[in-house]
């Protein structure tokens, strides 16, 4: 047991997640960082750990999350983030965090980064380049830092594992960059954890550079083949083309999977630098035992089979109240704001009701209209945007904050009451959508459904015009058929209010 608390940037991503549960088993106290401590209370570890707001590009919420605590788990990155200049906000956010640890006496620092020599005759790609940077900044502070260096992680939820999983089953037939012959060096998503707390417990890490990896040195050709073997499919046919770009690839398999094209892009620019360890010194450090890759995606088939997935590449998302929408300034201040809606009131059980809304999206659908709402995801998807196949109902319960669904990242979830979504799809603008609940009686609720935007530029007018006639059609009907759903009667048709 620890008196002070171990601090984890990243808590909510898809290693921080599964760290945090594991701390706190091994009796750590735990404080989870993060841009949204509601996002943090949601989790199922949530009221175990001191919550506490942190930004890596705000150095004064970085301290006071750093305060009185001895070691830190830095599991923080910008793989797969939009912006072109993710490599300098990598390095902004390193550089805060070498000036936290200094100002509050942080003595540790854990950093998970990537596999990966840097050759003149074969450079590291952008991201994996930018990890090894960060890593080297992190080492210019007063804490003793342990870096972890990892391939691809194999776990249910995880990138690496996602990507193979939807393009081997969706594909009997591929053609490949020529680079899928590189060899790598993955590893279980529990013996990357089982490292990382090791480090936490071993002191002989501090100060150290140590490379963690499988048993299992394969290319990426042979990884396919192996988790076609253990899925019970058929040998997958892959045919290397050396004229195919990262660029291109990235596009054809956000069109093919559920994974960003900005992240795809990340890990197939990596395909072109073997990754391997290059020495093992962590294996005597930290013993466990390795899981082999065919174990490892055996068992992040059956947690996903099993809808038991703890935490996946989803998790990482915008999870704060845009400004704009709780300011209360005049429109001629704040730009100019647009919002409709629908309202009815329903005669039957509330508790039906919002069975019925939290169940939205995924597999489930919109309740009206799918056509259109696939086609709009269609459009995003074309657009580099995140789609319709993104969903957390390998998750079992509620909705919880922060969690993905379609186009879209759940802001606030409270039970019975409100469902509260953040567009994240590809808009000229920023977008809020709302289901809320107003029990007026045992046997009466109204259910209001609304939209808000604020625009961006001329187009962002132009596009909330153009969808302003597909909202009076679907919003309607959504209320008409949750109504029907929930085995409610409507007292009246859906009017719109605003």
């Amino acid at each position: 047991m620890q008196d002070r608390p171990v601090l984890v940037l990243g808590s909510t991503g898809y290693v921080g997640g599964r760290l945090v549960h594991l701390l706190l088993e091994g009796g750590y106290t735990v404080r989870a960082a993060g841009r949204s401590v509601d996002k943090i209370k949601a989790r199922s570890w949530g009221d175990k750990v001191e919550a506490v707001q942190a930004d890596m590009h705000d150095l004064d919420s970085l301290q006071r999350a750093a305060e009185g605590c001895d070691a830190a788990f830095y599991l923080v990155h910008s793989m797969g983030a939009p912006s072109r200049d993710f490599a300098a906000q990598e390095r902004d956010a390193a550089y805060n965090m070498i000036q936290a640890a200094q100002s509050t006496g942080l003595k540790r620092i854990i950093y998970l980064g990537g596999l990966g020599e840097d050759h003149e005759d074969q450079p590291l790609s952008k991201h994996l380049k930018s990890r090894a940077e960060v890593g080297r900044i992190l080492k210019l502070g007063s804490a003793k830092v342990t870096i972890l260096r990892a391939a691809q992680i194999i776990g249910s939820g995880s990138s690496s594992f996602e990507l193979i999983r939807y393009l081997a089953d969706r594909l009997p037939v591929m053609i490949t960059p020529k680079w899928v012959r590189t060899r790598t060096q993955p590893i279980s998503i529990r013996n990357v954890l089982g490292y990382l707390m090791g480090c936490l417990e071993n002191e002989a890490t501090a100060g150290q550079t140590l490379d963690i990896g499988g048993p299992d040195i394969l290319s990426y050709e042979e990884l396919f083949q192996l988790y076609a073997e253990v899925a019970g499919l058929k040998k997958r046919h892959l045919f290397p083309m050396p004229l195919i770009s990262p660029r291109l690839s990235s596009f054809w398999v956000s069109m093919i999977t559920p994974v960003p094209m900005a992240l795809s892009r990340s890990l197939i620019e990596g395909l072109r630098n073997e990754v391997i360890c290059r020495n093992n010194h962590i294996r005597d450090l930290v013993p466990q035992e390795l899981v082999p890759c065919s174990e490892a995606i055996r068992r992040a088939l059956v947690k996903t089979e099993d809808h038991s997935v703890e935490t996946c590449l989803f998790d990482s998302g915008r999870t704060c109240m845009p400004e704009w929408a709780t300011a209360g300034d005049p429109g001629y201040a704040g730009g100019t704001q647009f919002q409709m809606g629908y309202s009815a009131r329903l005669q039957g059980d509330p508790v039906s009701v919002w069975n019925v809304v939290q169940r939205i999206g995924g597999e489930q659908g919109w309740y009206f209209g799918d056509p259109l709402w696939r086609l709009r995801g269609f459009i995003d998807r074309l657009l580099a945007g995140p789609g319709m196949r993104r969903s957390d109902a390998n998750r079992p319960g509620s909705p919880q904050v922060g969690d993905a669904l379609d186009f879209w990242r759940v802001l606030a979830a409270d039970e019975g009451r409100r469902l509260l979504l953040l567009a994240e799809m590809r808009l000229p603008g920023e977008a809020l959508l709302e289901f809320s609940l107003d029990t007026q009686w045992e046997n009466a609720v109204d259910l209001t459904m609304t939209a808000k935007f604020l625009p961006k530029g001329l187009f962002g007018l132009l596009y909330w015009y153009a969808m302003y006639p597909f909202h009076l059609i679907l919003f309607s009907n959504m209320i008409k058929n949750i109504s029907d759903l929930a085995g409610t009667h409507l007292y009246e048709p859906p009017r719109r209010i605003r």
